[in-house]
């Protein structure tokens, strides 16, 4: 599969598309509007100084090459036109999802295999909205994925299993380790043991018990672990964390999405990304 959708311009989105273009893609970005399109090259030029510090290979051509790979448009229609895959990395919003698929599938060409990013929802949820739910299945990624490189690989009892092994190839051939889920499991493999973690972190924080930096500094010099969960919070940007937690039946994790949203996220403090979260890295 040659040609790549990927469906959202966010901290994912953007990293899919640089990904597989920098391995060889040819990809098609799809926003909803030209304004959000219009900062993908401040995207790019802040992960081209990334790729030349942790990817072994990266040179300034070979990531100007992938630059010139990627195509940006508003056009849904014109999108997925050719894709051979669509990658979806929307908001972590179940009707979204489901809405924005429906389009899609009305869209794309027959051939084309779908995959969701999902971090949380299982794509059961997800494929009946699509049309063709054979050919529906989730590629999710860990944030940073030109360092931290797995692609975990979900169908559900619908899948095709030649749509679920095009996908695994698929996501080998942009450098991810594919990490082949057996079964439906709500947040994968990874997500399955780092949520409880920062969810942890976070009620710590709400009650008052510590301040972001002392858990921070209580995980590292405790476990030897380079990162915190608030810095890891800032790896994955706000508007995940925010969306999960506002939705969580625990009143302690919809409080903390509501500081979240009022500290950090209306402060325009969402993460790494824009060198700004729960720290400052200007």
């Amino acid at each position: 599969m040659q040609k790549l959708t990927v469906l959202g311009s966010g901290v994912l989105g953007s990293q899919i598309a640089f990904q597989s273009a920098y391995r060889g893609k040819d990809v098609v970005v799809y926003d909803i509007n030209d304004e959000v399109l219009a900062q993908l090259p401040n995207r790019w030029d802040y992960l081209k100084p990334l790729y030349l510090r942790d990817v072994q290979d990266a040179t300034g051509e070979k990531l100007d090459a992938a630059v010139g790979r990627i195509r940006a448009t508003s056009d849904l229609a014109d999108a997925v036109s050719d894709a051979d895959i669509v990658i979806e990395a929307v908001p972590e919003v179940l009707e979204i999802k489901q809405e924005t698929w429906a389009k899609v599938g009305e869209l794309a060409p027959e051939r084309t295999i779908f995959a969701t990013n999902s971090s949380t929802l299982l794509p059961s949820d997800i494929a009946p909205s699509t049309g063709r739910p054979n050919r529906f299945l989730s590629l999710h990624f860990a944030n940073e994925i030109w360092r931290l490189n797995v692609g975990e690989v979900m169908g559900h009892a619908g899948t095709d299993p030649e749509a679920y092994e095009a996908v695994a190839t698929f996501a080998e051939e942009i450098g991810m380790v594919p990490i082949r889920v057996q079964k439906e499991q709500p947040g994968y493999v990874l997500n399955s043991l780092l949520v409880p973690f920062l969810s942890a972190a976070a009620v710590l924080f709400v009650r008052g018990v510590a301040d972001v930096e002392t858990i921070d500094l209580t995980w590292r010099k405790s476990t030897g672990a380079p990162m915190g969960p608030f810095q890891i919070y800032d790896m994955i940007g706000m508007e995940t964390p925010y969306h999960l937690a506002r939705n969580n039946p625990d009143p302690e994790m919809r409080q903390f999405a509501e500081i979240v949203k009022r500290d950090y996220i209306d402060q325009g403090r969402l993460g790494t990304g824009v060198g700004k979260g729960f720290y400052d890295y200007s």
